[in-house]
C-alpha cells in the first residue's frame, strides 16, 4: 500500500516559524508530506526551504508553476491548512484563489478533499464579523474549521504561545489509514 499524501499549506503567521513539528508528526502518523506556503509564508522559512524540502522529500512550493511545467508534487489525499490566518480563511471562503495555496484550498472543496484548517489569529481578529460569516461558509463546503472550543482559541493581540499551538489536534481531525 502507498502512503497517502498529504498537502501541508501553511500561512505568514508564528506557528510556520515550527512548521517542522507539524511535519514531523504528520510523518509519524504515515503521512507522506508536501509542503505549500504563502508568498508571505515563504519569506518566514525560506533560509530553511533546503532542509524542509529534504524532510520531505518533496520541493516547498509557494507559487504557481507554468503551465509547460511539470507537477513536482503528487496529487494529495487530504489537506492541512497550518496555520491558517484571518486573511486566508476570509479569501478562500470568497473563492479567492490569488496565491499557489489558496488555488488549491479552492479546488480542494470542488474535490472533495478532506481538508482541515487550524487557524492561528488573535481575538480581535476574531471578532470581526467576516470570520465567523466565513467559517460558517467554509463549514458548510465541508471542511473542518478547528477556531474555538477543542481547536485553536484566540489569543490576546501580541500573546500567542507558540508551545501550546495544536498540531496533534489538526493531525487527528484528518482522515485515519483506511
Amino acid at each position: 500500500m502507498t502512503q497517502r499524501v498529504l498537502y501541508m499549506v501553511a500561512c505568514a503567521a508564528p506557528p510556520t516559524t515550527r512548521i517542522r513539528v507539524g511535519i514531523e508528526r504528520a510523518q509519524l502518523r504515515g503521512w507522506d508530506v508536501c509542503l505549500v506556503v504563502t508568498p508571505s509564508a515563504y519569506r518566514w522559512i525560506e533560509h530553511e526551504v533546503d532542509e524542509l524540502s529534504a524532510l520531505t522529500g518533496h520541493p516547498v512550493r509557494f507559487q504557481y508553476k507554468l503551465p509547460t511545467e511539470v507537477d513536482v508534487l503528487p496529487p494529495p489525499d487530504a489537506i492541512l491548512v497550518a496555520p491558517a490566518t484571518f486573511n486566508t480563511l476570509n479569501k478562500w471562503a470568497l473563492g479567492i484563489a490569488d496565491t499557489l495555496a489558496l488555488g488549491l484550498l479552492t479546488e480542494a472543496i470542488g474535490l472533495q478533499l478532506p481538508v482541515v484548517a487550524l487557524p492561528y489569529l488573535n481575538a480581535a481578529q476574531a471578532g470581526h464579523p467576516a470570520l465567523a460569516r466565513n467559517t460558517t461558509e467554509l463549514r458548510a463546503a465541508g471542511v473542518t474549521v478547528l477556531l474555538g472550543g477543542d481547536g485553536f482559541v484566540p489569543h490576546v493581540p501580541k500573546h500567542g504561545d507558540l508551545d501550546a499551538y495544536p498540531w496533534d489536534v489538526a493531525l487527528a481531525a484528518l482522515p485515519q489509514k483506511g
